[in-house]
């Protein structure tokens, strides 16, 4: 089950798309986890008819999981993640019309479609995409393990785990490998070649399909690695790494990805307009340098070839392995996960132990140069917001905590969930603030006005105070909206960057 900040964020994601009926409906599976459909009824004391539907419209928008099983029968489970998910929509259909512009003519439609299902920015709905991966997880797991004779042992045991998410990886790819199809031979003109055999593909009518989030997320993470490129380095460095994630654009479908597909240097260069210039960001010993010799620079500048230690490594953005450019999105995701405001005593205790490791109070003192008297607090409040965690080491076998070393240590998937529930916290308060914001009384009368047929078509029915009142709650509303995507922005680092490999890689 979600925690209270999560399930309250999803409650107002649903009922703002959704109405208050499925909004209580969505609540008792967050509060309550799994349930069947007479349970649903019973506790949200809501007309069967009404629940029915309620779940259908949930399930139809994949944020509802349903399974049947022998002991329990059909069971109903709520998708936490793809709920709030919906808080990127707008971006991503921002992001689709930077891609294929704006609304096209009907006319194209399917050319339309044809390219976002071939790009991979829709996949096929499927029925395993209405199933909790958890159920088949834990049953695959289950049949590998009752193939194992004895006692399993560990690597055993963690031999039947990858294999049971390797079957359920294989076979979900097998039943997204839908949605296009050959066209028919009657339909194919007779100029066609060889050439535009790709052409020949047609949608398949037959076939729902759905926003593949993952591809989208390619985009965030791409500007946010640009960003940062331009704050280690300047703007033309940004502009090579743009370039550079451009390049295998194509070729990203993840955000699990740990490294992007090969590129070549002269690709990235021919890539580069004439307009840019890239002696701007570097000190030459040419008056007048190619584009492909600057290029070659700012890639071994973010490469890190001056320092080929593993703390160089550390702070590379891209690897340069024969002749090829790699863009390194695990150790750059990583890094962004890490990245905090400095200037303040508790980042300094947290990067300390994130560098070194386990450590007393008295080392933290002394490699910090910071008294005691300091250090001490700093760490109980630390810890009451659960960034770093403490491990107990006893001298002796009776466990007295006067014998007992206390080292303090980050504990990053814990610190993670903490800052993620605060952020979730965040947005619903966002939300609460722009909903209160449009219920205030004058606000929603100038609103309700407006929405008039003749005042929408001409806004000077309205008078100069109303237009002041409107103004300034437009102006609100884009706060809300800037600050909200800032929020999110720092969500998809902590949670979805936490994809690209596992926690021990951290």
């Amino acid at each position: 089950m979600a925690d209270a900040e999560t399930s309250r964020l999803c409650v107002q994601i649903v009922r703002s798309h959704f109405g208050p009926l499925t909004a209580n409906v969505a609540s008792a599976l967050l509060t309550r986890g799994r349930l069947s459909l007479a349970q649903l009824i019973r506790y949200t004391m809501i007309k069967p008819r009404t629940v029915r539907a309620a779940i259908l419209v949930m399930v139809q928008h994949n944020i509802l999981w349903h399974s049947n099983t022998e002991e329990e029968g059909e069971m109903l489970e709520f998708h936490t993640l793809e709920c709030l998910m919906r808080l990127r929509f707008g971006r991503f259909v921002w992001q689709a019309e930077q891609l294929f512009g704006p609304s096209v003519r009907s006319s194209l439609y399917s050319q339309t479609l044809y390219k976002l299902i071939s790009g991979a920015y829709l996949k096929p709905s499927t029925l395993l995409s209405h199933h909790s991966p958890r159920d088949k997880r834990i049953k695959y797991e289950a049949e590998e393990k009752a193939k194992i004779t004895g006692f399993p042992t560990a690597k055993e045991l963690r031999e039947a785990q990858e294999t049971a998410e390797a079957r359920l990886k294989r076979e979900e790819e097998e039943a997204e490998s839908v949605g296009l199809k050959r066209k028919p031979k009657d339909l194919i003109g007779h100029r066609s070649s060889k050439k535009k055999a790709i052409e020949e593909d047609m949608v398949d009518d037959g076939v729902y399909f759905r926003v593949n989030f993952d591809k989208f997320n390619t985009y965030i993470r791409n500007k946010l690695i640009e960003m940062a490129a331009g704050e280690r380095f300047n703007r033309s460095a940004a502009l090579v790494m743009r370039v550079t994630l451009k390049a295998t654009e194509v070729r990203q479908k993840s955000v699990s990805d740990a490294r992007s597909d090969p590129t070549s240097t002269a690709a990235i260069a021919i890539l580069i307009s004439d307009d840019d210039d890239l002696s701007t960001g570097l000190v030459t010993s040419t008056k007048k340098a190619s584009s492909a010799s600057l290029v070659k620079d700012y890639l071994g500048l973010m490469s890190a070839v001056d320092n080929p230690t593993p703390a160089g490594k550390a702070a590379s953005f891209i690897s340069l392995i024969d002749n090829k450019v790699y863009v390194e999105f695990g150790i750059v995701s990583k890094r962004l996960r890490r990245r905090n405001d400095t200037g303040t005593t508790g980042v300094r205790i947290v990067r300390l132990l994130l560098d070194i490791g386990k450590m007393d109070e008295k080392q933290i003192a002394k490699v910090a140069m910071m008294p005691n008297n300091v250090v001490r607090p700093l760490l109980a409040a630390l810890s009451s917001d659960f960034l770093i965690s403490t491990q107990e080491v006893p001298r002796s076998a009776d466990r007295n905590p006067t014998r007992t070393f206390y080292l303090w240590h980050v504990d990053l998937h814990k610190a993670y969930s903490a800052l993620l529930g605060h952020l979730y916290k965040t947005l619903y308060n966002i939300g609460m603030r722009r909903q209160a914001e449009q219920e205030e009384p004058t606000v929603k009368a100038v609103l309700e006005k407006r929405a008039r047929t003749d005042v929408a078509q001409d806004e000077n029915l309205l008078s100069r105070m109303e237009r002041d009142v409107l103004k300034e709650w437009e102006t609100k509303q884009e706060k809300l909206t800037v600050l909200e995507m800032r929020v999110e922005e720092a969500v998809f680092i902590l949670r979805d960057l936490d994809k690209v490999g596992s926690h021990e890689d951290i």
